[in-house]
């Protein structure tokens, strides 16, 4: 389907004058990298095919072993190690058609490091560990994770304890996780959905957020607090809603009796837990637009069976509970048109997206995610998007989408691949301690906490290549100085690359998209 109008002229004029073309850009070979990087960020013991080779095995003791270190640091926080592996397991459920057999496999086993790891944090009922590692002095040392010698914390919440936030991001997690596994493992499936059906019930039942137990608060704040995804006060439980998603898109998968369990839910809970609210953010610490996005899928598949069924008018009654969803995902992506009349996202001189805060590529990707999908349920459809002034169709969307794409992979004012390791110019000095210090594997003795301190000042190049990591990125100036002491530019988190895979899954099988 064509779109209605032509990508927006001044950011086509701005692709003629990069460095790099997006014809020069290499799709396939980002999307492998891109998995590659969740390697380098493994807990436990390493596997005999782990390619990421100056890594070593790490965290043997903590309480619960495995999973993944977040970002630079060595701590397993588990709301953004879930989040991560929600969105690695949409990419999958949305495009790892499209995937090499064997970066499908490879994505795979990169979310099943996580998901044996969150079914261990959950193995005893009434109890969710949420975090393993005290992050205040795991900050202080600048050490690698084969030489931990810090507090390995193990920060659990027991009932009758609050943590929907990230029992929720957990529920979605193993739900989403069920549906990629279900075509190669059905057995190991039903284990994650029977998981994250008892999980979720814990986050139900128990509604509040994990990070204001006065246990736990210490342990995750400042860092991954609930900020603003769960807020009583004002009825917002995004968590809850996209868990509900989640479980509803995996059992309805089984065809069995619980199907119409969590779309009743849905349903119900709706606009008392802020679904009707135009939010359109999309991260780790709010689920909103992915929410609407999510679930306006179930208003397609309703709205295209009306007009094969003889229950017209309960399905109509259904379609209208899920309107609301559809009209705000139509919402979100307006913003993104920046000639709509819709007030939009900002926009880098450059083209990049730009959102106020640290690590904005996290933005970037989970957002572009969002486009893709949406463009395909829109063409699946045969629907568009009317957004005041202009109207919006796949291909229009697509093409927003890969301008993202391609500024990431160098086609920007700075002729620089924010991807370590893509291209010949990319992030040399990321605030990374297993990248930035020597590796286990040719500097056997130990470096203890305040020993990397040396390392982390140095001017030099980082030794070991922390292959896949997109990095914080430029300003809203497109700048970037590649310096491993301005994190909020040069740290890679998992939750910034788990978004790209099913992206660059996307581009890497449809270069061309226009």
């Amino acid at each position: 389907m064509k779109s209605h109008f032509m990508f927006p002229l001044l950011l086509v004029l701005l692709c003629h004058f990069f460095v790099c073309e997006s014809s020069c850009i290499n799709y396939g070979e980002a999307l492998w990298k891109s998995i590659l990087f969740f390697e380098g960020q493994r807990s436990g013991f390493l596997p005999k095919d782990q390619r990421m080779s100056w890594r070593g095995d790490s965290g043997l003791t903590d309480g619960v072993m495995g999973g993944y270190y977040d970002a630079g640091d060595n701590v397993k926080y588990n709301f953004p190690m879930a989040f991560s592996t929600t969105m690695l397991a949409w990419g999958v459920v949305e495009f790892g058609d499209m995937m090499p057999p064997e970066e499908l496999r490879n994505t795979l086993v990169a979310i099943r490091w996580s998901t044996d790891y969150f079914i261990q944090c959950v193995a005893h009922r009434g109890r969710i560990v949420v975090q393993v590692g005290d992050p205040g002095i795991d900050h202080n040392c600048w050490e690698r994770p084969e030489d931990m010698d810090t507090a390995r914390t193990v920060y659990t919440v027991y009932e009758p304890n609050a943590a929907s936030d990230v029992a929720g991001e957990m529920a979605a997690a193993l739900a989403a996780s069920s549906i990629a596994f279900r075509p190669s493992d059905p057995q190991y499936a039903n284990k994650l959905l029977s998981t994250a059906t008892r999980v979720f019930g814990y986050a139900d039942t128990y509604r509040g957020a994990y990070s204001d137990n006065l246990d736990i608060r210490p342990g995750v704040c400042p860092y991954y607090c609930d900020f603003d995804g769960y807020q009583a006060s004002i009825s917002i439980h995004d968590e809850l809603l996209w868990g509900a998603a989640w479980l509803q898109k995996a059992w309805k998968l089984r065809r069995i009796s619980r199907s119409n369990y969590y779309l009743d839910y849905l349903k119900q809970h709706g606009k008392t837990f802020g679904a009707t609210d135009n939010i359109y953010e999309f991260g780790w610490d709010n689920k909103h637009a992915g929410l609407n996005v999510l679930v306006s899928q179930f208003y397609v598949e309703i709205e295209v069976t009306i007009f094969d069924s003889g229950f017209q008018e309960v399905l109509a009654e259904n379609l209208y509970d899920f309107e609301s969803y559809k009209v705000n995902a139509d919402s979100f992506i307006c913003t993104l048109v920046p000639n709509s009349t819709y007030p939009h996202i900002k926009y880098s001189p450059g083209g990049l997206i730009y959102r106020p805060g640290g690590c904005n590529l996290q933005h970037t990707t989970s957002l572009t995610f969002l486009m893709l999908v949406y463009a395909k349920y829109l063409e699946q459809s045969s629907k568009t998007v009317n957004c005041g002034s202009v109207t919006v169709g796949p291909a229009y969307i697509r093409q927003m989408a890969k301008r993202q794409v391609d500024y990431i992979l160098g086609d920007n004012p700075k002729g620089m691949s924010y991807m370590v390791g893509y291209s010949n110019k990319y992030p040399q000095r990321i605030h990374h301690r297993g990248s930035a210090n020597p590796s286990i594997k040719h500097h056997f003795r130990p470096i203890k906490c305040k020993e990397g301190t040396f390392y982390y000042e140095s001017p030099n190049p980082n030794p070991n290549l922390l292959v896949g990591a997109l990095v914080g990125g430029p300003g809203e100036d497109d700048e970037f100085a590649d310096d491993r002491s301005e994190s909020s530019k040069s740290e890679p988190t998992t939750y910034t690359n788990a978004p790209f895979v099913g992206v660059l899954a996307y581009f890497a099988a449809n270069p061309q998209t226009i």
